[in-house]
């Protein structure tokens, strides 16, 4: 199990990396490029063996438990099922202890910090789709981003990224995981503003930074809270994630406090993973280059909160009490998110936004799945949705890159290329099918049985949620296929999308003008972007292989990934390998509905219809919105995003924040500063009085006293030191005259 057992590597290969390149990226012949793409190849290969041998773990595992082995899985096994009601079906396959490493860096007393792994199937699978995204995206950069201004510092970056959140995956402790997660966000802090030089994308960075950051200082309470948790259990606080989630279940810890640290880390999550209503700076990261918006929302970033969901799980069940149906806050939070979301996708003109928002939409169905109960779907959603979702997001950048002269605005600058960007359109038509839930691809799967779960469990009204954004999202991405592919050249001068109409360099130029005016946020400088064109006279074309590959790759993966876990053909890989490794709660499983699964799909497929009448056929009220009064005023409400910006940036941040400031900067300069003023000069008095008085005329002058005391009676004393030996004679004989007659007067 070397593999397992070294899996530490997996993020520290990205780090050295990040260091290598930083130090010697500029000097090499692809400029770190290739230092970047050899390291998280290395971790896709240490990821693939990690996985490999999980596999042949769970194998073993479940063969030794079919013979009456392995008695301590069985019992965990009985904990776990005693902690709940099981579902329609009994949990499934043996319990698998994870394989963890563990290093104490520091102890005091009871407090004890180090640095560990803990390796099972979530994270194997989490390594596995991180590593495989970044690796696609690596490769896809070295033709997307050739000729950057900053070139290597964006595959430093790139590279401290990855590591970053393996860090957060293969962390056996909640403070490891709280280390990995801050680097993340500091990463996509410096990736997001990569241009830095134009105020919207340093605001973009500066907004993701801040926005997620209030989401963290509910993670850190969190994260505290956990060690007491663990310590009202057993009597002793940890930080290790094993003993939370045990510690959780164990009956000893009370429900408020478990509740709150459910809500705490929850707020976290809200944050990271852009949930109602801190998702405002999710739309604006967009900013950054096309890459890392793929990296961000399929593989990294957004993604780890869903993770923190899944991997402390337990305290989520029982804070929560997900197992009584209903509704509750993790649910909730969910369920809002993925309507609010899909609605705020139907007024983007930008492709990547409506990418965005549906990023938005889908990690709501993900942290929906967790409350209603159906761990595996939520995982196995995360899993699907990061392949389809990069596929997207990368084809939204190979239209940039080749289509529309480095503009995502699909109204203006995009329609017709699906007959000169042919690769593009058939990758970017199978990611919207498998985002849409259409059967057979990877999306159904996994949404249909987080829509099952919530049937199942008790959660009826999500269920209807879950339908409703079906529907939605099958919508808005039947419109974004028709802007961008359908329909006529809107790019300029070009009528049509067609490689004969070429116009010459004066073209692109006109449009590398245009871009500049628009202030486009995802574009190379002016400079580098003619050179992109690589002699093709402005015209659109398909991208080179280089971009195009990664799309095919991630296809096929949208396309398969979901036969991991097709219930009803009894294919239940997926859950055998990735279901929790300690069944500290029971994770239940339903049996495939056909009916549900049509309903479903039906939807969607309703969804795509109302759109394609809409779009493709002209049927409908088209011109609605300018009508009815009502219909504008819901338009503005979704084009002003629930006025949420409005909210933070005017009242938040200039209402309040303003007059606070005043108020504390009122504070702090008359009556802090006064206070440190007067105690300063009330110090500087006291010197004087005791530099004065205490010092000079007191100590000073009984010091000095005692020295002229002594000098005086030393010049007596000086008077009869003469030196002379007669003297000294003459002084003798006087005292032994004068002892003499002493002696006689006495006698």
């Amino acid at each position: 199990m070397w593999f397992l057992e070294n899996a530490w590597l997996v993020p520290l290969v990205p780090a050295v990396s990040f260091a290598v390149i930083l130090l010697v990226g500029k000097r090499l012949p692809k400029q770190g490029s290739e230092v970047g793409v050899a390291a998280v190849g290395a971790s896709f290969v240490l990821a693939c063996g990690a996985a490999l041998q999980w596999i042949q773990r769970v194998a073993d595992a479940e063969g030794a438990d079919a013979e009456g082995g392995h008695a301590l899985a069985r019992v965990i096994g009985a904990l776990g099922r005693s902690v709940g009601r099981l579902g329609a079906e009994e949990a499934h396959g043996a319990v698998v202890e994870p394989v963890t490493r563990h290093t104490t860096w520091f102890q005091n007393g009871g407090v004890e910090l180090g640095v560990g792994i803990q390796i099972d199937g979530l994270a194997v699978m989490m390594m596995f789709v991180v590593t495989l995204i970044s690796l696609l995206v690596h490769v896809y950069s070295t033709e997307y981003m050739r000729g950057d201004r900053r070139f290597t510092h964006y595959y430093a970056a790139l590279s401290l990224f990855t590591a970053s959140m393996l860090t957060l995956v293969v962390a056996d402790n909640t403070l490891q995981l709280l280390v990995g997660w801050e680097l993340v966000g500091l990463c996509s802090f410096m990736l997001i503003g990569h241009w830095w030089e134009e105020k919207p994308n340093s605001d973009a960075a500066l907004k993701a930074f801040l926005t997620t950051r209030t989401g963290d200082i509910g993670l850190l309470t969190g994260v505290i809270m956990t060690y007491f948790v663990v310590e009202r259990a057993t009597g002793e606080g940890s930080f290790s994630i094993l003993a939370v989630n045990e510690a959780a279940t164990s009956g000893e810890v009370g429900h408020t406090l478990l509740f709150w640290t459910a809500a705490a880390l929850l707020l976290g999550i809200i944050g990271k993973s852009g949930q109602f209503p801190l998702h405002t700076w999710l739309p604006d990261a967009m900013a950054g280059p096309t890459p890392v918006s793929a990296l961000i929302h399929a593989a990294t970033m957004v993604v780890a909160g869903v993770y923190l969901g899944a991997r402390v799980y337990p305290v989520f069940w029982e804070g929560f009490s997900i197992d009584d149906g209903g509704v509750n806050l993790m649910a909730a939070v969910g369920g809002i998110t993925v309507i609010i979301g899909a609605a705020l996708a139907f007024v983007q003109d930008d492709v990547k936004k409506v990418l965005a928002y549906s990023t938005i939409s889908q990690l709501g169905y993900m942290v929906m799945g967790l409350g209603v109960g159906a761990w595996t779907a939520a995982v196995f959603h995360l899993f699907t949705h990061a392949f389809f979702k990069a596929n997207l997001f990368l084809g939204a950048g190979s239209v940039s890159h080749s289509g529309s002269h480095h503009s995502f605005d699909m109204k203006k600058d995009m329609g017709g290329l699906r007959t000169v960007m042919p690769t593009t359109y058939r990758t970017f038509l199978i990611g919207t099918l498998a985002l849409a839930g259409i059967f057979p691809l990877a999306g159904f799967w996994s949404k249909d049985e987080i829509l099952l779960g919530a049937g199942e469990n008790g959660y009826e009204l999500f269920l209807v949620v879950g339908l409703v954004g079906a529907f939605m999202t099958a919508a808005y991405m039947t419109r974004c296929v028709y802007y961008v592919f359908f329909g006529e050249y809107r790019g300029g001068d070009h009528a049509h999308a067609d490689p004969s109409h070429a116009a010459g360099d004066e073209v692109v130029e006109h449009h590398l003008a245009e871009a500049q005016d628009r202030h486009e946020d995802d574009r190379l400088p002016v400079a580098t972007a003619h050179a992109h064109d690589d002699g093709h006279h402005g015209a659109p074309h398909e991208s080179p292989g280089l971009i195009t590959v990664p799309l095919v790759v991630l296809s096929v993966f949208s396309v398969f990934a979901g036969f991991l876990n097709a219930t009803a053909f009894d294919i239940e890989k997926f859950q055998e390998w990735v279901e929790p490794t300690v069944a500290f709660v029971p994770v239940e499983h339903h049996a495939f509905d056909w009916t549900k699964a049509v309903i479903s799909v039906a939807i969607a497929l309703l969804g795509i219809g109302a759109s394609y009448a809409y779009y493709w056929l002209g049927l409908g009220p088209q011109r609605l919105a300018e009508r009815n009064a009502v219909a504008r005023a819901g338009k503005r409400f979704l084009v002003e995003k629930y006025y949420l910006d409005h909210l933070y940036t005017d009242v938040v941040v200039g209402f309040v924040k303003a007059p606070l400031a005043r108020a504390a900067y009122w504070f702090n300069q008359h009556v802090i500063d006064n206070v440190l003023n007067y105690t300063g000069r009330g110090a500087r008095a006291l010197g004087r009085v005791t530099y004065d008085y205490v010092d000079q005329k007191g100590v000073d002058g009984v010091v000095n006293g005692i020295g002229l005391t002594t000098g005086e009676a030393g010049g007596a004393v000086r008077t009869i030191q003469t030196g002379r030996l007669q003297f000294y004679a003459f002084l003798l004989v006087a005292a032994v005259v004068v002892f003499a007659a002493l002696l006689w007067v006495a006698g």
